[in-house]
């Protein structure tokens, strides 16, 4: 299937259907969304997108298939243009949702999502002990899961701090 074919490759790789669509067109660009719960984070025109899914990494470039998929907790990649090296890649923390993908538009709907360059660093880990303290500390399964969920969340945003300072550094 599509999907299975899609997201089985290797994080940054170009799947069959990129690479066909791209030889049957020029669509240099196209249409990213990032949408939360609170609005539109994101809506430019863009080179490429690499989403975090249920199924694995995927990349996704200017006439991709359709596809919908689950994006799970993680660090959304993207690159402007074509040109753009690694070093520019922009990063943004997203707490899981839905992918949608035509050739023209990737639509990635979240309940929260931060850009890279808006984490603190010191704050979120400051952040990640506490949801640790509280997850030792859980006196019952509400607890324990309003916890768990609030360490991933944390430990997302320092990943995604961690990759905008080594991109930023070289």
């Amino acid at each position: 299937s599509t999907a299975n074919t899609t997201t089985s490759q290797k994080a940054g790789s170009i799947c069959r259907q990129c690479r066909s669509a791209r030889r049957r067109t020029k669509l240099e660009m196209m249409q990213f969304q990032l949408i939360t719960l609170a609005g539109v984070k994101l809506d430019e025109p863009v080179y490429e997108v690499m989403i975090p899914t249920t199924e694995g990494q995927i990349a996704v470039f200017p006439s991709h298939e359709p596809l919908v998929a689950v994006a799970q907790p993680g660090a959304v990649a993207v690159r402007r243009q074509k040109t753009d090296s690694d070093d520019q890649l922009e990063y943004f923390a997203i707490s899981g949702g839905v992918v949608e993908i035509n050739q023209q538009r990737v639509r990635i709907l979240v309940d929260e999502a931060e850009h890279g360059d808006d984490i603190v660093e010191a704050e979120t880990q400051a952040a990640l002990e506490r949801a640790l303290k509280m997850r030792d500390e859980a006196q019952d399964q509400v607890e324990l899961e309003k916890a768990h969920q609030l360490v991933d969340r944390h430990r997302v945003r320092l990943h995604v701090a961690g990759l905008r300072r080594r991109h930023r550094r070289r």
